[in-house]
């Protein structure tokens, strides 16, 4: 008999507490066991009492505030374009631009009150993100949606009159929507070869770019090509153009999030606190004006218009599939849902091709509703044959049902990326392997493979064996490559055999290939956190996320660039002593606020404390 292998107590405890180890009362049968721990039905709750109202009245304007900050600290301390500084030489406004310090000093302290303002919000919308440790349960009430959106809109606008900030990536996108305009290919041609190196959008355009095509969908570029046409060199009008479109993507993650998470069983309001108001999202796609506002905005509306079709249970078609009449097979008022939902699905992938991954996981679910089943295998190493034996019976209907699903969303998908490719003219080098790998040039820390490829190359370096890490990454990225897709096809699996939520396989698969990707950037994150928001609800990966969120939020400079370390310094000090005390100002101190918001490992037995809504906004 083999010797039996004991988990460690402290595992078992981490796997607890972010809710994945599997249940040892019972041998695990499907991936409900794992994954599917991270999620967990959760209502509605009763609206806030007055004082727990004007106590997030002030976190929110506290937060307010700090956004405030934020933008008039960016006038020194953004992302400004090397010509055509609107401010540059402006008395008043122009102060800060001549004052970094002082102006970094002042973003930062934004940006550690609107951080710390979204964290203390986490009580009134999900309650406490670590339940039991607490000298007391959180109030059983939570913020409406209409409070929650007023909020959100106040945190966000202050952002709409502010430079860029934390990058120049907007720059990148005026010169390859002007090479576009000028009817040159971008996807063959870089900033400063197709513009000259003189040119007013190249200037602006980081280094490390000015040589390299653009990496985007024809679908962003032709976009672009349409604010270029309207502001022409205008920098600054093309830069608020670009921040409107970010702004309507926005606006589809706040439209589709909540909707979804219904459909998850999850509170809205938690779902658009960990997404919408994630300070990841304020900061990199309003402030920093990325275009995975739009890529994630098109694939959350295209999800929720397929799931609203495949869940209702009516006809997809006007009339039997066995009728002879052609018009029986066209789609009912239900199937244009599903038409529609795909078609923005590829047309997101138009933006970034990652959100294409989102149109496996509808082909699957609309397979199962077509009648496929598929047994479980992950949990099975030991008897596969019995697994395919329970396959064998439903095996033409589940094949049939497959072909279906995936002959129809890939004919929408072709469909709409030839009349997009055709329509813009912009064609398919998109798609070249040498344009989807661009960003490979830069070795990002945050990359898994790439960080295992850098450290082991230096210790080679170190006991002189030379430097081998490009040959070692031509290793560790296809390697993690690979178990990205075992990740991704596990999940498609668990999604066919209905054992895990379409939209909680598509926030896993995310989390996968970004953890996996080649190069990781800050807001990359947002390609998992916003679909899990929906769905995952365990109190360990709300934990995470939120670590996640506030330390990554952080390793960008509000320029775009690099700052004199020194200056990093003591704008740092400086914060932590202004934001000390403006939390002491605004929320006071004391021991019932101590004991409130305070785990009680920490804190000693004894203290007061009534009900914390009463007492506190901790």
């Amino acid at each position: 008999m083999p010797p039996t292998v004991r988990t460690p107590a402290a595992v078992k405890a981490v796997g607890d507490y972010l809710g994945i180890r599997r249940d040892q009362a019972r041998r695990p049968t499907d991936l409900g066991d794992t994954v599917n721990r991270l999620h967990g039905d959760e209502g509605e709750y009763p609206p806030l009492r007055p004082n727990e109202i004007r106590a997030a009245r002030r976190i929110a304007f506290f937060g307010g505030v700090g956004a405030v900050m934020m933008a008039f600290g960016s006038l020194g301390a953004g992302a400004f374009p090397v010509v055509q500084n609107p401010i540059a030489g402006v008395r008043v406004l122009g102060l800060m631009f001549r004052m970094l310090p002082t102006a970094l000093t002042v973003t930062m302290v934004g940006t550690a009150m609107l951080m710390l303002a979204w964290v203390l919000l986490r009580r009134y919308t999900v309650g406490y993100l670590t339940p039991g440790v607490h000298h007391r349960a959180p109030p059983p009430r939570r913020l409406s949606r209409r409070q929650f959106d007023r909020i959100l809109a106040l945190w966000c606008v202050p952002f709409l009159f502010a430079p860029p900030m934390f990058s120049k990536d907007v720059y990148s996108y005026l010169a390859q929507s002007e090479i576009t305009a000028r009817g040159m290919d971008p996807y063959k041609i870089g900033p400063a070869a197709a513009l000259g190196i003189d040119h007013v959008f190249t200037k602006s355009v980081p280094n490390i770019w000015r040589d390299t095509p653009a990496p985007y969908g024809p679908l962003f570029l032709w976009l672009g090509r349409c604010i270029t046409a309207l502001t022409g060199e205008n920098i600054v009008a093309a830069v608020v153009a670009h921040r409107m479109l970010a702004l309507a993507g926005v606006a589809m993650i706040v439209w589709g999030l909540p909707r979804l998470a219904r459909r998850c069983g999850v509170s809205e309001v938690a779902a658009l606190w960990l997404g919408a108001a994630n300070p990841l999202l304020i900061f990199h796609l309003i402030a920093g004006i990325h275009n995975e506002a739009l890529m994630l905005g098109l694939m959350l509306v295209g999800i929720e218009w397929c799931l609203r079709a495949i869940d209702s249970g009516l006809p997809l078609l006007r009339g039997a599939p066995a009728a002879r009449s052609l018009t029986a097979w066209l789609p009912s008022r239900t199937g244009w849902w599903l038409v529609a939902g795909a078609a923005t699905i590829a047309a997101s992938s138009l933006i970034k091709i990652t959100s294409v991954l989102a149109m496996g996981f509808v082909g699957m679910t609309l397979a199962r509703r077509l009648g496929a089943t598929f047994p479980d295998l992950g949990s099975r190493a030991g008897g596969w044959r019995a697994a395919f034996r329970e396959l064998r019976p439903t095996w033409r209907r589940s094949t049939v049902a497959l072909v279906t699903s995936a002959g129809l969303l890939a004919a929408i998908l072709v469909i709409v990326v030839i009349a997009v490719c055709e329509f813009t003219g912009l064609g398919y080098g998109w798609l070249d392997a040498s344009t989807l790998g661009t960003a490979n040039k830069v070795r990002s820390w945050m990359s898994i493979p790439t960080i295992l490829g850098l450290a082991t190359g230096q210790v080679g370096v170190l006991l002189g064996l030379g430097d081998h890490t490009t040959a070692i990454l031509a290793l560790t990225r296809p390697l993690a490559a690979a178990i990205a897709a075992v990740i991704v096809l596990r999940m498609l699996l668990g999604t066919l055999s209905g054992r895990i939520h379409p939209v909680g396989a598509i926030g896993v698969s995310m989390t996968a290939l970004v953890l996996l990707f080649p190069v990781v950037q800050p807001w990359y994150l947002l390609w998992a956190i916003i679909p899990l928001a929906a769905w995952a609800t365990a109190p360990g990966f709300r934990l995470s996320a939120v670590l996640a969120s506030c330390v990554v939020s952080l390793i960008l400079m509000p320029n775009g660039g690099e700052i004199a370390p020194y200056v990093i310094a003591r704008s740092a000090m400086t914060t932590a002593i202004v934001v000390g005390l403006l939390m002491f100002l605004a929320f006071g101190s004391g021991r019932r606020y101590v004991t409130a918001i305070t785990p009680r490992r920490f804190r000693r037995s004894g203290l007061p404390g009534g009900e914390p809504g009463d007492q506190t906004v901790g």
